[in-house]
């Protein structure tokens, strides 16, 4: 009798949405804490402008993970009521950031002693911008009926361009240090802002989870969208809202990107992130083509993401051989998710615990 319960118990733990996250978490734990006990280690220090900040490899993994964390949360709900994927995200991060320093610079040069305008006011039109090509791409796919990945590709391919186009080709600089907070550290508070902005928009996705229906209504459109209009949503407008929700997460990572060094590389900005960002939502063991979703497990897929990126970053992996590693991780998710695989590991599941039963 226990042993059947033990074996169903396993069971129900394999076929649990976060059990993928969670033990590629623990993969990476394990192994750093055989190769490197230090990894773990956290420490208080003083920056170079002598106020305290921790330290290490975790808060490493915490602050670089904000900007893709944000993204998953839009992409989680694209790929949810689309059934494809924003591959456009990394150039309209160039675009926010662009704006944001376009506006900060206001008409004193691109290298002002101060900020011309706020903080706040070059959020709110970077994050208009941001929306507004998201209802571009949400107008391409939900109206226009386009893949998403090739309606996405038009601003993929001419994002960065525009970006540079915004500030004319130069590479603005904002010297007023309170820019620079919302990337790094604020005076007298150890922890990187990042972190802090990360964990507000999660508490909004959840606020908007909780008491909206933008994430039933989305996996309603992803499962079956002819049977959704049936029951009085209109798909097309979830999709476009989607994409729209995508653009001013967006903007979100754009302020900190390019806050971080208060200036922008209009090719090198969130290079790739798109990648790491549909990697996330893969890794949280959401399906690709749509349908019912995990954010939580989307949030934790991007935090091992970025422990994995850390973790080779660490043992001198070069930057150029990293996509060869994700792309392992990718190739083992998709057989993961694939239908034949799932139906056979089920079938394999079954026969197991047929098995138990009869022994009982």
């Amino acid at each position: 009798m226990s042993k059947v319960k033990t074996k169903g118990g396993l069971s129900a733990i394999l076929r649990n949405q976060m059990f993928i996250p969670l033990a590629a978490l623990a993969i990476l734990v394990i192994f750093n804490l055989i190769a490197d006990p230090s990894f773990f280690k956290i420490t208080l220090g003083l920056n170079s402008d002598g106020n305290p900040v921790f330290s290490g490899y975790l808060i490493t993994i915490l602050d670089n993970a904000s900007e893709l964390v944000i993204l998953a949360i839009g992409m989680t709900l694209v790929t949810s009521a689309s059934g494809g994927q924003d591959i456009s995200v990394g150039a309209t991060i160039a675009i926010a950031g662009s704006v944001i320093l376009r506006v900060l610079c206001g008409n004193a040069g691109f290298r002002p002693e101060t900020m011309q305008h706020t903080v706040f006011l070059a959020f709110i039109v970077a994050a208009l911008v941001s929306m507004a090509f998201g209802a571009f791409n949400g107008a391409l796919v939900a109206y226009f009926k386009i893949q998403p990945m090739v309606a996405t590709l038009i601003m993929f391919t001419a994002g960065r361009s525009i970006a540079a186009w915004i500030n004319q080709n130069k590479l603005p600089i904002i010297n007023d240090v309170e820019f620079g907070y919302f990337g790094n550290f604020i005076p007298g508070i150890p922890i990187p802002t990042p972190v802090f902005i990360a964990i507000i928009c999660m508490g909004v996705a959840w606020l908007a989870l909780k008491f909206t229906t933008i994430g039933l209504y989305s996996q309603a459109v992803g499962i079956n969208s002819a049977s959704s209009r049936l029951n009085g949503i209109n798909p097309e407008l979830i999709k476009f809202i989607t994409y729209v929700i995508m653009g001013l997460c967006v903007a979100v990572a754009g302020l900190i990107k390019v806050s971080r060094i208060s200036t922008i590389n209009y090719s090198v900005i969130a290079k790739d992130i798109e990648m790491d960002a549909i990697l996330a939502v893969a890794l949280g063991g959401n399906a690709l083509s749509g349908g019912k979703f995990n954010m939580w497990a989307s949030v934790l897929g991007a935090y091992v993401i970025q422990f994995l990126t850390t973790t080779l970053y660490k043992f001198n992996v070069l930057s150029t051989a990293l996509p060869a590693y994700k792309a392992v991780v990718v190739i083992i998710l998709v057989v993961l998710s694939a239908p034949v695989v799932r139906e056979k590991l089920n079938n394999l599941s079954k026969k197991k615990t047929a098995k138990a039963k009869e022994v009982k």
